[in-house]
């Protein structure tokens, strides 16, 4: 089961499991949009909103009806850039409510069904930008740090309570070249995406199949960029104090990617 899997990464994701021999419900807030992802790839696909708790439910149990529930996948995700005083109060609820109550809603419908049948994976979605306070991103941030948290504490639970065969992972990926950055190019609120390598979805996608395969608790990835932010997230006035080197990194990188054309869209 994937969420947000209409284009972009949660296509991707979708494809490349579909490859590794798993039948996979495609979900999205656009039915037509994810009936078209999901024709090439077994035809299997359900609108979900991943803020309704009951509808997340609802998708578990179907999917548990036709042989188990293997794996769900979290993808679904919106990104908002610039200060943190910029964003009106509905904005900063629309981001929370879909990057981390829509995450636990799945991972809390996928564990229902995966508790009482004794194994299964969740994976989660999350960012660099849950490793690190990401300047320009600082509510998404936020929104992904508390979805890293609930993972991993909820992993503590699971083992805690017995459930060995049940796992949860997070996978941390660096800024993707999808429809979330394609506009992002002159957004100086972005540039901390553009800082490192800008992986494209398809190298996304074959790690979190690897993942699925062999589930550990948290994979960045590239992982030398892993390595990086949490150094700088143990030396905060550093990282504070790095921020306008961070930002002109960011926005030559985003230079960059403009000079490729802006660049080889899907």
């Amino acid at each position: 089961m994937v969420t947000g899997a209409a284009g972009g990464l949660g296509r991707a994701l979708a494809a490349a499991l579909h490859a590794d021999g798993w039948p996979v419900l495609l979900t999205d807030l656009d039915a037509t949009a994810v009936a078209e992802a999901a024709a090439p790839l077994g035809g299997w696909s359900r609108p979900l909103d991943v803020r309704d708790e009951a509808a997340c439910a609802a998708v578990a149990a179907e999917a548990a009806d036709r042989g188990g529930l293997g794996l769900w996948v979290n993808n679904a995700g919106i990104l908002v850039t610039g200060p943190s005083w910029a964003h009106d109060a509905a904005t900063r609820r629309r981001v929370v409510e879909v990057n981390t109550l829509g995450a636990m809603n799945g991972t809390l419908a996928a564990l229902a069904v995966m508790r009482a049948q004794g194994h299964g994976h969740v994976l989660n979605v999350v960012s660099l930008a849950g490793l690190i306070a990401a300047p320009g991103e600082t509510v998404y941030a936020a929104s992904k740090h508390a979805l890293l948290a609930f993972s991993l504490g909820t992993l503590a639970d699971l083992r805690a309570a017995g459930h060995r065969g049940v796992h949860v992972s997070c996978l941390c990926p660096d800024g993707i070249w999808t429809p979330m950055l394609h506009d992002r190019l002159d957004d100086p609120g972005a540039a901390v995406s553009f800082t490192g390598t800008l992986l494209t979805p398809e190298r996304v996608a074959a790690r979190a199949a690897r993942l699925a395969r062999r589930p550990r608790p948290v994979v960045s990835l590239p992982r030398w960029r892993g390595a990086q932010v949490r150094l700088l997230d143990t030396l905060p006035r550093l990282a504070v104090g790095l921020t306008p080197v961070i930002a002109a990194v960011g926005r030559a990188g985003q230079r960059r990617q403009r000079r490729r054309g802006g660049a080889e869209r899907p």
